[in-house]
């Protein structure tokens, strides 16, 4: 079972503000004549910021057998992948207001270039991983977007040192 980074963070949350509601009351427990005072509770954590994950409708590389939560995840490892946000492939809808009164973002549509150049390099890892890399008994790690990207949307260009040396004659 796979939990979400707020499910986690939520959790951790809770089991820190019951230890420490724990260690309060064991402090005051412990005071040994003063009366228990009306000390204010602490405020309950705000409930963790869930958002809906629906199931995708437009699907044109990925499995269209995967959840909306298991597409977040995907998408969430792109992210970090790529140092970029949702809004670099995902158009805003500005029928669609949020909460926060701003455009919520239309994940099914295809008017963003960078939305077609990102399923063209997906294609592209997995044809690296699946013709070339599995073939390789000690190659490790498959190829990610990270693996070039390095968290820049667009890569680094490598720069070979001027000048090293070789184990070999010139």
């Amino acid at each position: 079972m796979r939990f979400s980074r707020l499910t986690l963070a939520a959790a951790a949350t809770a089991a820190a503000t019951a230890l420490f509601a724990l260690a309060g009351r064991a402090l005051v427990l412990a005071a040994p004549t003063a009366p228990p005072a009306q000390a204010a509770q602490p405020a309950p954590p705000p409930p963790p910021h869930e958002h809906a994950h629906p199931a995708p409708t437009n699907l044109k590389v990925l499995p269209r057998n995967l959840t909306g939560e298991q597409v977040h995840e995907i998408m969430e490892g792109w992210e970090g992948e790529l140092g970029t946000s949702c809004k670099t492939c995902h158009a805003a809808d500005p029928k669609k207001i949020g909460p926060n009164g701003k455009p919520e973002l239309n994940f099914a549509d295809d008017s963003k270039e960078d939305k077609q150049t990102a399923r063209k390099m997906y294609k592209m890892v997995q044809e690296i991983n699946a013709n070339y890399i599995s073939k390789i008994d000690s190659s490790g790690a498959p190829v990610t977007c990270g693996t070039c990207h390095r968290g820049h949307l667009g890569p680094e260009p490598f720069v070979a040192p001027p000048d090293h040396d070789h184990d070999h004659p010139h």
